[in-house]
């Protein structure tokens, strides 16, 4: 928390001191919002405006009556109230040399570490063993990457669960199919292990004795018998390849250490089950364990009439871990949005149950679908089902391999989540308007206005002075990335924080047009070079947060 008496501490964030500080005269937050246009200042409040109908006197008043108690002198200008009662604040300009200088001395480029870290359980990409990654594992993979990175650098313990399918009945259909064709599962490929599991399942719907056999399996399987066993360790290991290689591919953070499938917690479901009756959470209805919860249509089915466990078992038993065992403050699902109402009733009959304690936040983010040109789900030219590979496939036919990620993960992350988005790679690659390329063109930019100084000598760069519109622009723009990045962290909104990016970008592209850098002398070129490499810092960082790798040349 931020002392609204306290000097201005850069790192704190303008805004939010500032605000802080407006807030002790008045008692309530002042919206503070940037300003319209350049000649209102920086920042705009109205505050006087929703106060004078409580304080029965006129906006005007009200607004020069907070101006004279203001005690912002060491931040802005002299505050003017405005039109019908808006107070205008312009910051002054050694502040906002100071706060650009701060970016770019510091580490961590201004993101402070918050003050109460917490153990953050995300739940990601979550494949299924024996099958190809598909489209939808795209977005959850680079959304859940994302929330890895940006909660890792405001400092809180992120502990990745990559919970994939592999238990269940369709392996009593995989390991009947692979001993009737007589093959060795360790020889497979994950694509050929997915072509397997196309063919069995045909023969399930097709051969009701092979469907008997492979119900029968599935018993023997999960009975213990070590052949069934043997063949499913198999499996599992080849799709840990494929993943690895996908995931590499990618370049995102998940490796073998973060796996935590289905199978993890099979001990634990006759526990779960145990623990729900002797609570009377529980109930037995017609012969099925169910949790009974308000605000739901139907009951949550934990245990079968038959004695099955579904994914609601695994869920549950997943939460019980996830608070127990790996003692999480904070839990973050990722996965479709479809899945929203499956997730509102296992957090609820998990409350219910005790396994999720009210001081455990658990949330379900959830996204949208990828869409092709024709607006409709997806789909390769064949008109097949698209795979991840396939999509990686169509942006690297447009762009380099760094280019295309770009451009794959900033249209994922730079729409609301829940959105549909449109895959178009030959857009996506573009290096102008609001893509990832063009982010990652303006980090080059910055690194070629760089090396060209160093080429001629010009190594010294500390932030002294910003007197023109482009420059304090741009220093304003620089002091806001932690707030971004930590408004990230607590909301889950990546589309901000690329909102924030591009308008850096633009911000430095103006500066670059209108501020000569290398043909400017002395303290003013030290000052240009000391905004130009904040900017690179900033966006390195920012690229870096999302995923995307910020090329020094382009």
């Amino acid at each position: 928390m931020i002392d609204p008496t306290s000097p201005v501490a850069p790192s704190a964030g303008l805004p939010e001191t500032l605000s802080a500080r407006i807030e002790k005269v008045i008692g309530v937050d002042p919206e503070l919002r940037p300003a319209t246009k350049p000649q209102f200042g920086h920042f705009q409040c109205n505050a006087a405006m929703r106060l004078a109908k409580s304080e029965g006197k006129p906006p005007r008043e009200i607004a020069q009556r907070i101006v004279e108690e203001l005690d912002i002198d060491d931040l802005c200008e002299e505050p003017e109230v405005a039109g019908p009662g808006f107070i205008n604040l312009r910051l002054k300009a050694e502040v906002l040399a100071a706060a650009a200088e701060h970016v770019r001395t510091d580490e961590s480029t201004g993101i402070q570490q918050v003050p109460e870290p917490q153990r953050v359980v995300i739940d990601y990409s979550a494949p299924n063993v024996a099958k190809s990654m598909h489209v939808g594992h795209l977005r959850t993979t680079i959304i859940g990457d994302c929330f890895r990175r940006v909660l890792g650098a405001v400092g809180h313990t992120v502990i990745a669960q990559n919970h994939i399918g592999d238990w269940g009945r369709q392996f009593g259909m995989l390991i009947e199919q692979i001993l009737d064709e007589g093959i060795d599962p360790a020889e497979l490929t994950l694509e050929e292990a997915d072509a397997l599991y196309k063919r069995a399942n045909a023969h399930f719907n097709e051969d009701p004795d092979f469907a008997r056999r492979a119900r029968a399996r599935v018993s023997v399987f999960q009975g213990g018998d070590e052949e069934s066993l043997a063949i499913w360790r198999q499996l599992i290991e080849i799709s840990k390849q494929g993943f690895n290689a996908a995931y590499e591919r990618m370049d995102v953070l998940l490796t073998d250490d973060d796996l935590a499938g289905e199978s993890t917690y099979n001990d634990d479901l006759p526990v779960v089950c145990a623990e729900l009756e002797d609570s009377g959470v529980g109930v037995i209805d017609d012969g099925a364990l169910c949790v009974f919860l308000d605000g739901f249509d139907a009951p949550l089915i934990v245990r079968k009439s038959d004695g099955g466990y579904g994914y609601a078992t695994t869920d549950l038993a997943a939460i019980r871990h996830r608070v127990g065992a790996l003692d999480a403050d904070r839990i973050i699902y990722v996965t479709d949005v479809r899945q929203g109402g499956h997730f509102a009733q296992m957090f609820a009959a998990a409350r219910k149950a005790g396994f999720l304690p009210e001081d455990v936040s658990a949330e379900h983010v959830g996204y949208g679908m990828v869409l092709g040109n024709d607006g409709k789900p997806f789909k390769t030219r064949d008109g097949s089902a698209a795979t991840l590979e396939s999509l990686l496939d169509a942006a690297e036919a447009e762009a380099p391999r760094p280019i295309a990620l770009a451009a794959i993960k900033y249209a994922d992350l730079s729409s609301g989540l829940q959105k549909d988005y449109v895959f178009d790679a030959e857009r996506m690659v573009q290096t102008t308007g609001d893509t990832g390329p063009y982010l990652q063109y303006a980090h080059a930019r910055c690194c070629q206005v760089l090396r060209n100084a160093e080429e001629t000598g010009l190594t010294e760069r500390a932030v002294t002075r910003v007197d023109e519109p482009a420059e304090q622009a741009l220093a304003m723009a620089l002091s806001r990335f932690g707030d971004v990045v930590h408004e990230l962290a607590q909301n889950l909104q990546p589309h901000k924080l690329c909102t924030y990016l591009f308008e850096l970008a633009t911000a430095y592209s103006t500066f670059y047009e209108q501020c000569p850098i290398l043909k400017s002398e002395g303290e003013v070129r030290v000052s240009r070079l000391g905004l130009c490499e904040a900017t690179r810092d900033v966006l390195a960082a920012g690229l870096d947060l999302l995923g995307i790798d910020a090329p020094e040349r382009m």
